[in-house]
């Protein structure tokens, strides 16, 4: 069997065992060395928003000896405080983002608060002249997201998106393949992602905020004036005026990955159910979406939060071979070969495992950018685009119906 490019297959599998050598992956034959880049000049960077997500990113920020660290801030005491002890006694604590964007010496800024807070922090960050690292979802609906692509862009700064399989070696390999034409014709993708919530939910009870420390109103932002509750603090991705719930917090990642390969940035349609079956939040803890792309596919979307076995993966099914993706391994299983015993699919083919967490290299990735002024792996343009799918998805889920998406108007069509 021939690939796009006319190779034989074994020369084919050959070739994706090298390049998957060369991007310090783990193949079955063992691990290969991982990679370390040399420090030139030193970046000083403040961290806006120290909750889980904002302290592990600038955990890793931290490792690099060319990155100091010198400002922390978030609108709860205990968080600010923990994280400028942790990054060192040049560090300087913040309620206001504005006072650290004000600091004539931070060179960039990595942005880890509530959905709803990204869009006014990147605006002004980038105004202020500083590159940003943003997680995802960067916004909390289209039109931000449109108004935060064109304030980027007139800034020229440097903004990487927290969609890290855009750095991660296997992802980079899995895209590769499919470009090759390893997989054939591809017309169905399954994504999926499946989480336990039930077993934290004393969480919140055993960890009770302080909220003599918490500047609530400077937490809620522009979001409607509203009473504290320990729900909305800790779990706000899952409440409307704070976050998108299962679609922005998690299928942003796998949808980013499927548009990057296919090459297909929006989607034409989007079908999506859900409800609550258990928490009592505002968005659905049990969802499917169901999306079609030009192209010719389709994607369908299923998440749940009442357990954990599977985690999350994307499967692309071509007429050659299915490809099978998560943040632990990549297998790809040929379509001719035949079955092992007792078992309905073949041995694969390709199979690499992950030598480590791809936010790593998308940590790296930014800083090199910063230096080099080029660029990152998921851009501006990137994080709107994967963010979008998502949204296109949450519109479906609230109208109740199947919904055309006019992407020269970026609404849905009427």
């Amino acid at each position: 069997m021939d690939n796009a490019y006319g190779k034989s297959r074994r020369e084919f599998l050959k070739g994706a065992g090298a390049a998957a050598a060369s991007a310090g992956l783990a193949t079955l034959g063992g691990l290969a060395p991982s990679r370390v880049l040399g420090a030139n000049n030193r970046i000083r960077m403040g961290i806006i928003g120290c909750g889980e997500r904002g302290s592990y990113d600038i955990s890793l920020f931290r490792q690099h000896a060319d990155v100091e660290v010198v400002a922390a801030c978030d609108v709860y005491e205990p968080r600010r405080l923990k994280q400028q002890q942790l990054s060192g006694p040049q560090a300087q604590a913040y309620l206001d983002y504005h006072q650290v964007l004000d600091r004539q010496d931070v060179d960039a800024v990595l942005i880890a608060t509530p959905d709803h807070w990204h869009k006014q922090v990147l605006i002004d960050a980038v105004r202020a002249g500083k590159d940003a690292y943003c997680e995802k979802p960067i916004m909390h609906s289209i039109p931000e997201g449109i108004e935060m692509v064109r304030a980027v862009k007139e800034s020229g700064r440097v903004v990487q998106t927290g969609t890290q399989q855009r750095s991660w070696p296997h992802w980079i390999l899995g895209k590769q393949l499919v470009d090759d034409g390893l997989l054939g014709d591809v017309t169905f993708i399954h994504t999926y992602w499946y989480q336990d919530y039930i077993s934290n939910t004393g969480w919140t009870a055993a960890h009770p905020v302080d909220t003599s420390q918490l500047n609530w109103p400077m937490w809620l932002g522009d979001a409607p004036a509203q009473p504290f509750t320990d729900e909305k603090y800790v779990h706000w991705r899952f409440f409307w005026d704070f976050g998108g719930g299962i679609l922005t917090d998690l299928l942003t990642h796998w949808i980013d990955a499927i548009q990057w390969y296919m090459g297909q940035p929006v989607p034409m349609t989007a079908t999506t159910t859900g409800d609550l079956y258990i928490m009592k939040w505002q968005c659905p803890d049990t969802i499917t979406a169901v999306y079609e792309y030009p192209g010719n596919f389709m994607v369908t979307y299923t998440g749940a939060l009442n357990n954990g076995i599977d985690d999350g993966g994307i499967v692309f099914r071509g007429t050659k071979a299915t490809l099978k993706i998560d943040r632990a391994r990549l297998a790809v299983y040929s379509e001719d070969a035949p079955w092992q015993p007792d078992k309905n699919y073949p041995k694969p083919e390709i199979y690499v495992r992950s030598e480590h967490d791809g936010t790593i290299d998308h940590v790296k990735n930014f800083l090199d950018c910063v230096r080099s002024r080029k660029s990152p792996n998921a851009n501006i343009e990137v994080g709107f685009e994967a963010a979008r799918a998502s949204w296109i998805g949450n519109i479906a889920l609230k109208r109740g119906m199947k919904i055309a998406w006019d992407a020269a108007k970026e609404t849905v069509a009427s």
